[in-house]
């Protein structure tokens, strides 16, 4: 209720004409008819205060919008005043919640789009009807293609033997952990079917990037790993899905019309929105000077997949036990330690057979970078993928679900190791490096 409240704060707040009340204080009122009759007393000092909040806070007083009329003269004893200090308190209690939900918005719009599918399925099921998932995939990639940056890909050329050993291992060796998975058993199999899906797919195409600049990686080659993995994926998701998954559960998958669905519905946006980028340069400047909003945005677009699928699948989900739902989401979480490992592993032998101090794989900043993004799995195309199966491999909400798990797992997971490095290497007396 309180971050709804500040969040209106940050975008109804608008100055008067002349900023000062009838006894020479600053004022600001609220500019929609409900809350206009409760003007907000404030004095210089708390304005200078919360003019300095951060960028990423939504409550601000940078959006100043339209003139509203003065307060009420004296007299009116009628209209209450809300007083400076409780008006901070609110604020300075406020403040952390915002930030917290800023900094995990992708997790909890995931959630969320899960929670409400589960508590009124109507609205997903005629969503689905309209076909929103497919646009909603169109858009996550349209705005991927804003927002990639890849004239920094250039500067990852030195290193790349460390981004084809990063190409080799999301494309070709992690998805043979797909065999693994399929000799699981756990009923709905769906669940287990949908990691196994999920160990097909090309890396993340933001959050890899964002976590290697988080550790100090080189993220010109995490940029150039993520950009080629998606481009290249398009052609061996199809074939991997085919040999290793289908093929495991004794079910065949058109891999022509696979391919040619993803070229168009993946592909396609994404080339759109790097030609946007290039084509018109104000367009690439308000994208960069807005990079948090369409960040937060492709979040919201994305969490509409799993609102959808669950809203399909609401009825069977039910069936489910809380301790299968557990030991789904377990196992995402050691399917994505065992990338990790084995990715880490890969490394440190590569580095050894090359010649040791003197090879290429020695750097930290590469490794950090191949081992993170060649992690990561991405939940748009999968998604994409089950949409296209139309329910060959089991019913898509099923199949997602999991994935959604896995999906956040590979963002909180590195970001909980580097804050136990850091604690560490600051008790040892030694910057984290």
């Amino acid at each position: 209720m309180v971050a709804g409240a500040a969040q209106t704060l940050s975008f109804k707040i608008a100055i008067s004409g002349n900023g000062s009340s009838s006894n020479g204080k600053p004022y600001f009122s609220l500019n929609n008819s409900f809350t206009s009759a409760f003007p907000l007393v404030l004095n210089p000092n708390s304005l200078h205060l919360y003019c300095s909040y951060r960028p990423y806070s939504f409550i601000s007083f940078k959006r100043i919008y339209r003139v509203v009329g003065r307060p009420s003269q004296a007299g009116d004893g009628d209209i209450p005043h809300l007083s400076n200090s409780k008006l901070e308190t609110i604020l300075s209690w406020g403040r952390p919640v915002l930030e917290f939900i800023t900094r995990n918005f992708l997790p909890l719009a995931l959630l969320s789009g899960i929670s409400l599918g589960l508590a009124n399925p109507s609205l997903g099921c005629l969503a689905h009807k309209y076909s929103v998932t497919k646009w909603s995939t169109f858009g996550i990639f349209l705005i991927s293609g804003l927002t990639l940056r890849t004239r920094d890909i250039t500067a990852a050329v030195k290193a790349w033997p460390e981004g084809a050993f990063g190409l080799c291992s999301i494309l070709f060796f992690t998805p043979f952990f797909s065999k693994l998975i399929l000799q699981l058993e756990l009923i709905p199999q769906e669940f287990i079917r949908g990691l196994a899906i999920f160990c097909c797919m090309p890396t993340t195409l933001s959050s890899g990037v964002a976590l290697t600049q988080l550790v100090g990686g080189n993220s010109a080659l995490a940029l150039a790993v993520t950009v080629s993995s998606n481009l290249l994926g398009t052609l061996t998701v199809p074939l991997f899905l085919s040999r290793l998954v289908a093929k495991g559960v004794g079910i065949s998958v058109p891999i022509k019309e696979l391919l040619m669905s993803l070229v168009v519905t993946l592909l396609g946006p994404l080339i759109l929105g790097q030609g946007l980028r290039f084509a018109f340069r104000s367009v690439a400047e308000y994208v960069d000077n807005n990079r948090r909003f369409f960040s937060m945005m492709n979040s919201v677009i994305l969490s509409l997949v799993p609102w959808i699928q669950v809203s399909r699948s609401r009825s069977l989900l039910l069936l489910v036990r809380p301790a299968v739902f557990l030991i789904a989401i377990g196992l995402a979480t050691f399917l994505h330690v065992a990338f990790l490992t084995w990715n880490s592993v890969a490394i440190q032998c590569l580095k050894v057979v090359s010649g040791g101090r003197a090879s290429v794989f020695e750097k930290k900043e590469n490794a950090r970078a191949v081992t993170l993004v060649a992690s990561q799995k991405t939940l748009p195309v999968m998604v994409a993928v089950v949409e296209q199966l139309g329910g060959a491999l089991g019913e898509p909400g099923l199949l997602v679900l999991p994935c959604v798990a896995a999906h956040i797992n590979q963002v909180a997971q590195p970001c909980v190791c580097v804050c136990v490095l850091c604690v560490c290497a600051s008790a040892c007396g030694k910057p984290f490096n």
